[in-house]
């Protein structure tokens, strides 16, 4: 096997990736993904959890950028300020590069009901992160939870929007629409 080279945890995503649309996710295995990436079970147990954390890789990596970019808005700033700063530094992590691979593992998770209520926890996820910077800044615990639950929207129906879409608007700027509609649908 190569094991030695170089990105193992990106060679094991694509492998399983495409082994879940040749065969289906259930019917592949750990074993066969590693294979795939010509790899091995102890080196896809380094990096993975289980075969489902391969879709779903890089949320402890998210809820940093959403801290992170919090923290960046100044002080005076409105929790809506901080809002579009998250979603602004969330967009940097899906390039037109990535499109295909989301479209294709969106599909994978829309097929199996366990992957559905995953991603609803991840989504869950960015939102508590996002309502936990707010309430740092001090904004109040409801208008904290409420402004991170209408950021959290707005990422969900923007990046449903960009796998749709061919070669549509990236992702940032399909969520700054997004935002304005919110925005006119609350007349705000």
């Amino acid at each position: 096997m190569s094991r030695w080279q170089p990105d193992a945890r990106g060679r094991l995503a694509r492998a399983a990736l495409d082994l879940y649309d040749e065969r289906g996710f259930e019917r592949t295995t750990v074993a066969e993904i590693a294979q795939r990436a010509g790899l091995t079970e102890r080196t896809f147990f380094r990096h993975y959890a289980d075969k489902r954390e391969v879709l779903f890789g890089g949320t402890a990596q998210l809820l940093e950028r959403i801290a992170t970019a919090a923290a960046g808005v100044p002080a005076d700033a409105p929790p809506l300020d901080v809002v579009v700063a998250v979603l602004d530094a969330t967009a940097e992590d899906f390039p037109e590069t990535r499109r295909s691979y989301a479209r294709r593992r969106q599909a994978v998770i829309d097929a199996h009901p366990e992957l559905r209520e995953r991603e609803l926890i991840k989504l869950a996820h960015f939102s508590a992160a996002l309502s936990a910077a707010l309430r740092e800044r001090g904004v109040p615990v409801r208008e904290a939870s409420l402004a991170g639950e209408a950021g959290t929207a707005v990422f969900k129906v923007a990046f449903a929007r960009w796998i749709e879409e061919g070669d549509g608007p990236g992702i940032g700027p399909l969520m700054r629409e997004t935002l304005a509609a919110l925005r006119a649908v609350t007349g705000c």
